[in-house]
């Protein structure tokens, strides 16, 4: 018998780097405070799972890293979307609301004929 994949792990898959963009839309934000967020929405499992998203990101040309002094401790690196991961955010904002209401609508409980 085949295993049937969490659902779950397959649809944040699909849209933890989304995530990411979003949080970082809102203000630029150190790993740290990235994996805390991620983490307490139960997009990531742990913060080890964020830096191979942020390498992508980064690859990709969406966000960028600057390295800013802490008054708690060493220098932070930080992150902060380019000019086309903002784009990318809002296109993605734009397909969302469409995109899941669609879903809704078909695997949906609503009026069964």
């Amino acid at each position: 018998m085949t295993a049937v994949p969490d659902i779950g792990t397959q649809l944040r898959k699909g849209v933890v780097e989304f995530c990411v963009l979003g949080l970082l839309g809102r203000e630029p934000m150190y790993g740290w405070q990235l994996s805390q967020q991620l983490t307490e929405h139960g997009m990531i499992a742990s913060i080890g799972t964020l830096y191979p998203v942020l390498t992508r990101l980064r690859d990709k040309g969406l966000v960028t890293s600057y390295e800013q002094a802490s008054d708690a401790g060493p220098v932070r690196r930080y992150y902060r979307l380019t000019p086309t991961g903002t784009g990318q955010l809002e296109t993605f904002r734009r397909q969302w609301t469409p995109f899941t209401a669609t879903v809704s609508d078909l695997v949906g409980e609503g009026d069964r004929q």
